[in-house]
């Protein structure tokens, strides 16, 4: 059928709605049709009544219409540039309409008229730039491009300032629009976008029915999550809950939430005014406390990852289950981009380092991350630079200021200390808390340092049950958290009142509920927080040395045999750590000894040095023995010890014996002048 006769009846069927297949194959013609019509003014015809089209524009399809109208012109874009390729090489009949790729831009560009909203003309324009330009095309020259670039961020702006009245959909689809031409737009033409309005619709978008929905379907999960009378957890995959999963994943935005997120970001750092800012941070923390709330109150939350496998049905394990925990990711991912523009963001603008508002600013994101840290503590979901950046920088903020950082422990605290009663939702939040605490100290006073991190860390240190991998790491964060405030050398009267408790939990902790990493780093510590210059050392100038010889002690009753990998798994970054993971009780006792050695007052170094010795020369395993021997030489050549431990090192090793002792497991036979009165079992060597 000739083009012309083909634009008449599209155009008519633009005028009705009609059922998917019907829509499609209108749709699919009119790409078609966009690519062969040959005059400039039938574009702009088709263009304009594509964007006004009942057929399109009257059914109930939500952002698909967005995507559809982006589909058919980036796609009918695409061709004209591949077919004005393929006729620059070729003689014979020419392909296509026959326009050049700028002369149909510049066509197409006109149909975007008055008939239509500013937002649909974004939708148009983005198809355009995404068919010349994407993927590395450079179909339009420079001048071109710059002005769709600029026609793009003008009906983006226009469309910003009246969404509000053209509806939901007006919104979403702006926000659609953005996402797929923000990768093509230049720093100078994003730089012109209306960040406050932008970043007020985007967080919309995002926590809107159009995105999680302020985290609902979990209070829909939660419904349709029961327990059996055997203990078995199910939530079933005919549930409508997860019916609800399944739509909501599939929809559009969903789909494109990563780069909703950064058109988010850029609004933040674009936004003039900083209430603005401070308002979308509101908005996250509200949406995030609902979906914390929500998640309370689910079944599921209870459960410790370790018995999931036990307690969950086979079909909520292997279907229902994945789909939510990928929703949640997807949820966590997109807040924390957008909060780490607000954090990035506070440490430049004038009106947001204010202290007042700085700290505040801090404390809300460590609000949120909290909230949501039920989420990215599992599976390494927190892995990543954002993740991080956003969490350190907001601690470093609130750690300028003691006042704010007792605000904050204060309104994260935990309520109540019985750990052993906790489900795995409490568990997890007081491990957030215990990380964030053991950044404090430094800031706090003792009596505040002493309510909010002492006494919330022992109640998981005096714990005596079983110990599951989660338990696991919040017992080693709650040892952090003791072990900061014994860093600190003005929480001094902590230390000497707790130090022995601590001490005596310590070794009764390892190796059933301690790693050996843990407990080295920990003894470690304590050693060097006891040990001169620490004012501790003056007041107590015996206290290390009796912590060596507990250690010691430790060492002789100490069990030989290797220990499972759970309970010596040791990070491969960490200096303190040989190369090879397998340890015993033993060896990991000797290590212990070995890494302390550093800190020792000068009077007793060479004695310990012997000690250390003889005690690593003593592991009976022989793989074992040569671990501990590899450390102990590295702490000997690494630049470990200051400038006078190393000379009596270095004296102990050349004359003292160190030497034969460390290579031969004895002492060097004393030399004797000839004819001196020697014992049976001695001989002169002259």
């Amino acid at each position: 059928m000739p083009a012309d006769k083909l634009l008449n009846t599209v155009l008519q069927y633009l005028q009705d709605v009609h059922d998917d297949a019907k829509t499609n194959q209108i749709v699919g013609t009119t790409t078609h049709l966009l690519t062969q019509l040959s005059n400039p003014l039938n574009l702009g015809v088709l263009t304009s009544q594509l964007l006004t089209a009942p057929a399109i524009w009257q059914r109930d399809d939500g952002l698909r219409t967005a995507i559809r109208v982006v589909g058919v012109y980036s796609t009918a874009a695409t061709r004209v540039h591949d077919d004005q390729e393929k006729n620059a090489q070729r003689k014979g009949p020419r392909e296509g309409g026959g326009l050049r790729c700028e002369d149909w831009t510049r066509a197409v560009v006109q149909g975007a008229d008055d008939r239509s909203r500013r937002w649909q003309h974004l939708l148009v324009l983005t198809g355009v730039l995404l068919g010349m330009e994407g993927n590395d095309r450079h179909a339009l020259s420079r001048g071109l491009r710059n002005k769709v670039e600029m026609a793009i961020v003008t009906a983006a702006n226009l469309a910003l300032e009246s969404y509000a009245h053209d509806g939901a959909l007006a919104g979403s689809c702006i926000v659609m629009g953005l996402n797929f031409a923000l990768p093509l737009l230049s720093d100078f033409h994003k730089a012109q976008l209306d960040g406050d309005t932008l970043l007020r619709l985007t967080i919309w978008t995002m926590t809107g029915v159009e995105g999680f929905h302020g985290g609902q379907f979990l209070d829909d999960v939660s419904r349709d999550t029961s327990q059996t009378p055997e203990g078995t957890v199910v939530w079933s995959s005919q549930a409508p809950s997860f019916r609800y999963l399944q739509e909501l994943e599939s929809r559009p935005l969903m789909a494109n939430m990563g780069p909703t997120s950064k058109l988010a970001a850029l609004a933040v750092l674009q936004a003039a005014d900083t209430r603005s800012v401070l308002q979308a941070q509101d908005i996250l923390l509200e949406f995030s406390h609902r979906v914390l709330t929500a998640w309370q109150q689910n079944k599921l939350s209870e459960l410790d990852p370790a018995v999931e496998s036990t307690i969950l049905s086979a079909d909520t394990m292997q279907t229902t289950r994945p789909l939510l925990w990928q929703l949640l990711r997807k949820l966590l991912f997109a807040t924390v981009v957008t909060l780490q523009a607000v954090v990035s963001r506070s440490l430049l603008d004038p009106h947001m380092l204010n202290e007042a508002v700085a700290y505040r600013t801090a404390a809300k994101s460590l609000h949120i991350l909290r909230n949501l840290y039920f989420i990215s503590c599992r599976d390494g979901n927190s892995a990543f630079q954002v993740y991080e950046f956003t969490y350190l920088t907001s601690i470093d903020v609130l750690s300028r200021n003691a006042t704010a950082c007792e605000d904050y422990l204060k309104s994260a605290q935990p309520n109540g200390y019985t750990v052993s009663q906790a489900h795995h939702l409490k568990r997890t939040l007081d491990l957030f808390y215990l990380n964030v605490a053991e950044h404090l100290p430094l800031a706090l006073s003792t009596e505040a340092c002493e309510a909010l991190v002492v006494v919330p860390a022992t109640a998981y240190l005096s714990h005596v049950g079983p110990m599951s991998p989660s338990m696991v790491e919040v017992f080693e964060s709650a040892h952090s958290a003791v072990l900061s405030v014994f860093s600190c050398p003005q929480h001094g009267p902590i230390t000497i009142q707790m130090a022995p408790f601590y001490i005596v939990r310590l070794f009764e902790s390892f190796p059933h509920q301690i790693s050996s990493r843990q407990f080295r780093v920990a003894f470690k510590t304590v050693m060097q927080v006891v040990s001169p210059p620490f004012p501790i050392a003056a007041t107590e100038p015996h206290l290390s040395e009796t912590l060596l010889e507990m250690l010691r002690s430790a060492i002789g009753n100490a069990s030989t045999a290797r220990l499972p990998p759970s309970s010596n798994a040791t990070s491969a970054n960490n200096s303190l750590d040989a190369a090879e993971d397998v340890l015993s009780e033993q060896s990991s006792l000797a290590l212990t000894l070995v890494d302390s050695l550093p800190f020792l007052p000068l009077p007793l170094l060479e004695e310990w040095l012997t000690v250390a010795t003889q005690t690593v020369n003593s592991i009976s395993d022989l793989m074992l023995r040569r671990t501990a021997q590899r450390r102990f030489q590295d702490l000997l050549v690494s630049g470990e010890m200051d400038v006078e431990r190393a000379a009596v090192a270095v004296t102990w090793w050349g004359t003292k014996g160190g030497r034969e002792l460390f290579l031969y497991g004895a002492a060097p036979e004393q030399t004797m002048m000839s004819g001196a009165l020697v014992s049976n079992d001695m001989a002169s060597k002259l």
